[in-house]
């Protein structure tokens, strides 16, 4: 029996040495994911980084772009002015060529009919010769005009070129900005989620609170006595649980990403007429001011902030039951883009 009880504790002692040995390698195992996972943040940073300056890179070079597009239309625009009037010039040119050739003509004409009439002779031969110097220097200066207008519209060509080679450039520019806007909007789709993730989390499974879409819902009920815009003094807890989720998911947001948290104020169909609210967008706004005044009074900055009432025009549910009026009585709270 000695012999058993010996053998028994060393069977006892030989078990714990495992179990050390396999909580070990769990543990191992934890600070390598852990590892992994900050390398994967540190290589995030660094590519939201690389895609920022690209961003700006891209911006600057579509704006001198711009402006050298309208420089080239200016000096377009002028090349043409002269086109124009080198054309003019060149058919007013033409029409006294005409008109003095046709003289010309007349004189040769006269000169034949006074081929015996030596005074009237002499004077007909030197108004065709004034009238031959000048067709000839009207020919000349046409042709000096032809050739200054060929040059016009040969530099009017290039320019036609560079505008179409700059409209290429802008519109690649373009395209690879809208993609760069486009990662910026998925960058923001991501924090929204965080945001609903987070608050989801806080204030749990509620019906008077629900997520709708892209939007945040909290029923009137919650915040405000009916036909009032001032908030419960019980609603302060929502709001400050809801402002801490926005500061601690604004931390994480690029600067460079311009987002506002939307409050927007929806009542039902029931028309209010009151002194201190005429209708019911009046209502609507009031409300939505009010929350976003309590957000602020929390630490968000204002320029985040943005607050719009919507009145009755926006409902969730078309229906004149009571549920239906409580369902549309609603705040909606929405991470958008400015």
């Amino acid at each position: 029996m000695a012999g058993a009880f010996r053998h028994g504790r060393r069977s006892q002692l030989n078990y714990w040495p495992g179990f050390v040995d396999a909580l070990s390698t769990l543990v191992l195992a934890i600070v390598f994911l852990l590892s992994i996972f900050m390398l994967g943040q540190f290589f995030l940073a660094r590519e939201i980084s690389g895609r920022d300056t690209v961003l700006e890179r891209l911006n600057r070079q579509l704006s001198e772009l711009t402006d050298l597009l309208a420089l080239e239309r200016s000096s377009r625009r002028q090349l043409q002015v002269q086109v124009d009037g080198l054309r003019s010039t060149i058919q007013t040119g033409e029409a006294e060529r005409g008109r003095l050739q046709a003289e010309l003509d007349g004189a040769a004409a006269a000169e034949r009919r006074a081929a015996t009439a030596g005074t009237a002779l002499d004077t007909e031969r030197a108004a065709t010769a004034r009238a031959n110097a000048t067709v000839d220097l009207l020919t000349q200066q046409i042709a000096a005009m032809r050739r200054q207008l060929a040059a016009l519209e040969e530099a009017l060509a290039a320019s036609e070129g560079r505008d179409r080679e700059s409209q290429a450039r802008i519109a690649d520019l373009g395209s690879r900005l809208n993609v760069a806007l486009a990662q910026r909007v998925q960058e923001l789709s991501r924090y929204r989620s965080d945001f609903f993730g987070r608050l989801r989390q806080i204030l749990g499974n509620r019906n008077d609170v629900r997520i709708v879409g892209d939007r945040f819902v909290l029923q009137s009920e919650v915040l405000f006595q009916a036909g009032r815009a001032e908030l419960r003094p019980e609603a302060a807890g929502e709001l400050d649980r809801i402002a801490a989720v926005i500061l601690d998911v604004a931390k994480d947001i690029p600067p460079d990403i311009p987002w506002i948290l939307r409050v927007d104020g929806h009542t039902d169909a029931r028309p209010i007429q009151s002194a201190t609210f005429p209708s019911n967008w009046s209502l609507s706004a009031a409300r939505a001011i009010s929350v976003v005044q309590y957000m602020v009074s929390k630490g968000l900055p204002p320029q985040r902030l943005g607050a719009t009432g919507f009145g009755e025009f926006q409902p969730l549910e078309f229906g004149t039951t009571d549920e239906a009026h409580s369902r549309n009585r609603r705040i909606e709270l929405k991470l958008t883009e400015r």
